[in-house]
């Protein structure tokens, strides 16, 4: 991985991968030296936290078959193509994402009823803060903008209003990921009471 890095730097400012957000809308796409799937950072290196683990082994394997693999990077390599990485191991972008939506339900789940005009601006600040700082830079650019959309505002007057907000945020990354949208009418079913089946205790 090393050597990967330190052939991107040997490149001319004009060689290098551009991180896809300075890439002008008009410019054909750059032919990517990286596997399908790979997304960079800004700063041009692949991000580990915006990409999946099946990619990132990809990636890690192509670039290993272009230099002399040592034992451990092939072992790393094979295994975490066809077996999920293990839990001590820093999250890709799935894994990153389906534990970011627990927390977030979670929190909306245990939000007053009638929150407090102070509860209410702390609900906005994280909200805020949280799409500036979470590690996938694409996701956070992409929950920013869906936020800024007209309705799309967060609804933070209490727990019902804020529930079904993240339970439309969530849809609508489910969309865009081509993945099953939830009923919003059962997200308090979900992610508070439990079902009415029993199941959860």
């Amino acid at each position: 991985m090393d050597k990967f890095f330190a052939a991107q730097a040997k490149k001319k400012p004009q060689e290098q991968d551009a991180p896809i957000s300075e890439q002008p809308p008009t410019a054909p796409p750059a032919p990517s030296k990286h596997p399908k799937g790979v997304v960079l950072d800004k700063d041009g290196k692949p991000c580990r936290t915006c990409t999946s683990s099946a990619n990132w082994a990809a990636m890690m394997k192509a670039t290993s078959a272009s230099t002399s693999p040592t034992p451990l990077s092939a072992a790393l390599t094979s295994s975490s193509s066809s077996n999920p990485l293990p839990t001590d191991c820093p999250p890709d972008v799935d894994t990153l994402g389906t534990h970011t939506w627990t927390l977030l339900h979670s929190i909306s789940a245990t939000y007053p009823s009638r929150a407090s005009a102070q509860q209410q601006n702390d609900m906005r600040s994280f909200l805020s803060l949280f799409s500036r700082i979470y590690p996938c830079w694409v996701c956070a650019d992409d929950f920013q903008t869906w936020m800024k959309k007209a309705g799309n505002e967060p609804r933070v007057e209490g727990r019902e209003g804020l529930g079904r907000w993240m339970c439309e945020a969530h849809n609508e990354v489910n969309r865009k990921l081509g993945k099953e949208e939830f009923d919003c009418g059962r997200w308090e079913e979900r992610w508070r009471t439990g079902w009415k089946d029993g199941r959860c205790g």
